[in-house]
């Protein structure tokens, strides 16, 4: 049985360590599971020789938790956590949360705002010449300048908030372990500006490939949306190993530099990271850590996703290039779940960001990597894609024949466009007849193609073929389970006659949704550009974007317009896009008018 990292100088100095290689610091609880980034760095630096001890949630407010193993040989590695800090504390109201499923028993206040930037600045305080590196999805998606939804202004690079050295963008594994070694060699932290996957700061240009692209100065994208959009759709055609090119974002007296996002991972690559010795649980120290449910008996299948939903960051973050790992790897830690005391059976998701993907989308992404300005499924699939879930299929119907299993089940992330545009039938027939838990959840997101256009989502009619392809198969079947739309209210381009249309397609289909997510404009992506400039940075059109209270939630209201609490949001919004053809007694009405009721039939 493997240990837990130390994580107090006690343990430290029990292995013998005087001094720590690393100290990596975590705005998440201590879990050692590869669904935490955390856990995947830490062991993958354990792996290669380095002594790391881990530091969850130190108290931000004093120095005694950042001095707590010393100064480490080679330095600090700094992350919010699996989840950025603002929406980990933040609904898209910007009211703050109650739980954080992150800390032990949910609670919160367990981290602060920026946690990043804090906890480096805290590093700072305590040795002014300490080495430090950020990285994780909160540092990764601030990498350039960006325009921050809390503050409601356009932020610098957190690398120059934060005052760290290096910043690591991405997937971490290859980053931390080229970065460590040169460290481990003698190589300063300044001097490491080769290094793909990474940011730094520098006043000399002269260091960095003649073919970078400069980008609108910092100066320029606070002053200008114009200047903003422009310099964010550079970046959106810079994510891709294989053809992005640096990027330079001036500001007065010094450079930002972001070098190319890092290779994908090999098949062995990625198989050697699950492969690691995860405790595969919340450190001891905890009575409980909710997030540890969602992943306690689910398979992380693959990487990446060329999908590209404008509203998500994986672009920016994971890239488009799909990275997979192999079915002995996936069912060796199957069977180490299966001994697991409380698995009871049932594996409860296979899959990644988006869980039928399995292989590149086409054959030139493994040498020439992704598109910059052809997206492979958006507006129609590419004349390239190649679609087949033999592989998938082949995987799923392996790890359900194991001992001790008896159901595997495919709980999100199925994309109904890809599977609708396979001419087999047979995993879309499998899928229903053994791979779903009653309901199956998909993301058409809207039903309004100006707002789908927006979304980098298939029109409306494909979701419909899909719905009734589904609806068939379960009655052929002799099955009846269910189907849970995933929808989003507010998105750019989305206006009330578009809230409308989905209300009426909901109407139409006897749906309410239980729960509603407003679009939540996060960094990193191209939506969220949407959002703060009102242009579509992919050709500079207008878009169309709600943003005062009042709107957003007269949008919200029309999703659930049965809602009574909803009513007067839904009339007034029906007045104001003068929709009165929907108020009234009939089938076709959202609601009734105004101090009006059906009246009674009376029995004869």
């Amino acid at each position: 049985m493997g240990q837990f990292l130390p994580t107090t100088r006690e343990e430290m100095l029990e292995r013998g360590w005087e001094q720590p290689d690393f100290v990596y610091i975590s705005g998440d609880a201590y879990v050692d599971h590869p669904s935490f980034g955390a856990a995947i760095i830490t062991r993958t630096l354990e792996s290669r020789g380095f002594k790391v001890c881990f530091l969850a949630q130190p108290d931000w407010h004093h120095l005694d938790d950042f001095k707590r193993f010393g100064k480490p040989r080679l330095g600090f590695l700094i992350s919010s956590g699996n989840i950025d800090s603002m929406v980990n504390h933040y609904s898209v109201s910007k009211r703050r949360r109650k739980k954080d499923s992150y800390s032990n028993n949910g609670e919160m206040n367990h981290r602060p705002d920026r946690a990043v930037i804090v906890y480096s600045q805290k590093v700072r305080e305590a040795y002014k010449d300490a080495t430090i590196l950020i990285g994780g999805i909160e540092a990764s998606l601030r990498r350039l300048g960006h325009y921050d939804y809390w503050d409601d202004k356009v932020r610098k690079s957190i690398l120059v908030d934060a005052d760290a050295d290096l910043l690591m963008y991405g997937m971490g594994e290859n980053s931390i372990v080229e970065i460590a070694e040169a460290l481990d060699a003698g190589i300063e932290a300044k001097y490491l500006t080769y290094l793909d996957g990474t940011v730094f700061k520098t006043k000399d240009l002269s260091i960095i490939p003649d073919d970078y692209i400069m980008l609108p100065s910092f100066e320029a994208i606070i002053k200008s949306k114009k200047e903003y959009a422009k310099s964010f759709g550079i970046q959106y055609q810079n994510t891709d190993h294989f053809n992005a090119k640096t990027l330079v974002e001036p500001y007065n007296g010094f450079y930002i530099v972001q070098n190319r996002p890092n290779r994908p991972l090999t098949q062995i690559e990625f198989d050697d990271t699950y492969a690691l010795p995860y405790q595969r649980t919340y450190h001891p120290m905890y009575d409980y850590i909710p997030a540890i449910e969602e992943v306690r008996f689910s398979l992380i299948s693959n990487r990446g996703c060329f999908g590209a939903c404008n509203f998500c960051a994986l672009n920016f973050h994971q890239g488009r290039i799909i990275q997979t790992r192999s079915h002995e790897s996936l069912i060796d830690e199957a069977k180490v779940m299966i001994q697991d005391p409380d698995f009871k059976g049932y594996i409860h998701d296979v899959g990644g960001p988006t869980a039928n993907f399995r292989q590149p989308s086409c054959d030139k992404q493994a040498t020439h990597g992704a598109c910059p300005s052809k997206q492979c499924l958006w507006p129609q699939p590419c004349r390239n894609l190649k679609v087949d879930h033999s592989d998938y299929l082949s995987l799923l119907k392996k790890l359900r024949s194991l001992d001790g299993v008896k159901k595997v089940f495919v709980r999100l992330g199925i994309r109904y466009d890809y599977l609708m545009y396979d001419q087999d039938d047979t995993f879309f027939k499998e899928l229903v007849k053994n791979h779903i838990s009653g309901q199956l959840k998909v993301a058409p997101e809207h039903i309004s193609d100006q707002v789908l256009d927006k979304m980098g989502k298939p029109h409306r009619q494909l979701y419909e073929k899909f719905v009734d392809k589904y609806q068939r198969l379960n009655k052929e079947m002799g099955m009846n389970q269910f189907l849970v739309p995933y929808l989003m209210s507010s998105h750019p381009g989305s206006d009330l006659n578009s809230a409308i249309e989905l209300a009426e397609y909901l109407r139409d289909i006897h749906h309410q949704p239980e729960q509603v997510q407003d679009f939540y404009p996060t960094p990193g992506t191209l939506s969220t550009a949407m959002y703060y400039t009102g242009l579509d940075p992919r050709d500079m059109s207008p878009v169309y974007v709600a943003k005062t209270p009042k709107e957003k939630a007269m949008q919200r209201a029309l999703m659930q317009y049965r809602n009574p609490k909803n009513y007067h949001l839904v009339y007034e919004a029906l007045i104001q896009a003068k929709r009165q053809d929907l108020i009234g007694f009939d089938k076709k009405s959202l609601i009734k008018p105004k101090g009006q009721y059906r009246p009674l039939k009376r029995r004869s």
